[in-house]
């Protein structure tokens, strides 16, 4: 991790070199401490992008989520990453602000009511359970592409209508749309997602949307092909769009989270014989590694009048960066919070914290969690460090791009 400078005026919170190693906790930590509300004149690897607000500490993130109308998700794009345009940030409906995001999310959340969630538990435990078996009786492997990402990119594609022979495809798309600045993650650059990686994404997209319409289906992109609300239907731009967010959303999210977890408990070996003892915690466990490891890093917001926000004076038009994972860190309202414990149980800010953005897929994120834990640790129940794991060094997406493990294979 990066030596901090002590002069905090002339940190620039996005800049790679405080990534290298996942999001830069001692920072985020000086910055609650210090200066909860910080500017950044902009960003080192883009030097296009507008300074920005980091907002750092629980209680302020609460406040900006809360008031969509002084901090808008539409007016900049509701997240800090250049190689994704306006245009494409806006067609999400987490990109948009009342009364056009209400409209649109309402129908999404049909599909992931709790009830509806619950309700895929035995085919999510079949899917862990298959690529199990796929590396049954190896003592080493590599928990993100071996494991999580498979795990999830069937999951979310069972729910799309995506072909299993299709999932690694949309899986290495989603990866670039998302890593942009990474250079594992996209190898080709942030340009290239522009100009290669979002219009085949909506190619290949349109060829399901136009399945669907031929022949409907039970699978949510048939909903969304056939939906009406107020009696329209949704266009096709709607439905590429919300297709992105969700894969992209299914791809992502658990995968990274999951991973950190397995690498906190490779650290943590005694939190993790007490969930191997009694797997009754696994569901503590799971909020435990929301709460540290958040999926995404960063959500983001654009002023639309002057204002102020902890004493410092917000312009409009300034945008405010909500870092997640520096409030699950945030010793107002945790003990101890460096620590790594199953029995917490805490709230935190994983999902959102609170207002009409709080993330729609909450329950399906948890069930898969707890299901991933499970299946794991009842093959995988003493782990090592088999190689370096990498961090991705990504501003949005806070994931492992390699975890090496071994031990415990059946």
């Amino acid at each position: 991790m990066s030596t901090l400078s002590s002069d905090l005026k002339t940190i620039r919170v996005a800049d790679p070199e405080h990534w290298r190693e996942g999001p830069p906790l001692a920072l985020f930590e000086q910055l609650r401490r210090e200066c909860p509300v910080h500017w950044s004149s902009g960003m080192t690897s883009f030097p296009e992008e507008p300074g920005f607000w980091s907002v750092t500490n629980q209680e302020l993130v609460h406040e900006v989520s809360r008031n969509w109308q002084l901090y808008s998700s539409e007016l900049g794009g509701m997240v800090g990453m250049p190689w994704v345009q306006l245009e494409v940030q806006n067609g999400m409906f987490i990109g948009m602000d009342p009364p056009k995001h209400g409209r649109l999310k309402s129908l999404f959340q049909r599909g992931f009511t709790p009830k509806r969630i619950a309700e895929h538990e035995d085919s999510i435990r079949a899917i862990a359970r298959q690529v199990l078996d796929r590396i049954d009786g190896r003592d080493e492997i590599d928990v993100v592409t071996e494991f999580a990402q498979p795990v999830v990119s069937r999951v979310i594609g069972s729910f799309m209508g995506i072909a299993e022979e299709d999932d690694a495809m949309w899986a290495e798309l989603m990866n670039r749309l998302v890593g942009g600045d990474d250079a594992e993650m996209n190898p080709e650059g942030p340009e290239d997602v522009i100009e290669t990686v979002i219009p085949m994404i909506v190619q290949r997209c349109q060829v399901l949307i136009d399945e669907r319409r031929a022949n409907p289906t039970d699978d949510l992109m048939s909903i969304l092909v056939h939906a009406e609300i107020d009696g329209d239907k949704l266009s096709d731009w709607e439905i590429v769009m919300g297709f992105i967010l969700l894969v992209t959303a299914g791809n992502d999210s658990t995968k990274a989270t999951f991973c950190s977890g397995v690498k906190a408990l490779v650290e943590n070996p005694e939190e993790r014989a007490k969930v191997v003892a009694d797997p009754g915690l696994i569901p503590s466990m799971v909020e435990e590694c929301l709460r540290m490891f958040p999926a995404f890093a960063h959500f983001r917001r654009t002023a639309t009048e002057d204002t102020e926000l902890g004493g410092c004076p917000i312009k409009k038009g300034d945008k405010v960066m909500m870092w997640y994972p520096a409030t699950g860190y945030d010793e107002a309202v945790y003990e101890d919070p460096q620590a790594f414990r199953v029995e917490r149980n805490p709230e935190h800010q994983a999902f959102g914290a609170g207002g009409r953005h709080f993330c729609l897929g909450t329950a399906l994120a948890r069930l898969e969690l707890r299901v991933m834990f499970e299946e794991f640790l009842d093959r995988y129940p003493d782990l090592e460090f088999a190689g370096r794991p990498r961090y991705a060094t990504a501003i949005f997406v806070n994931q492992l791009t390699t975890l090496p493990v071994r031990g415990g294979g059946a």
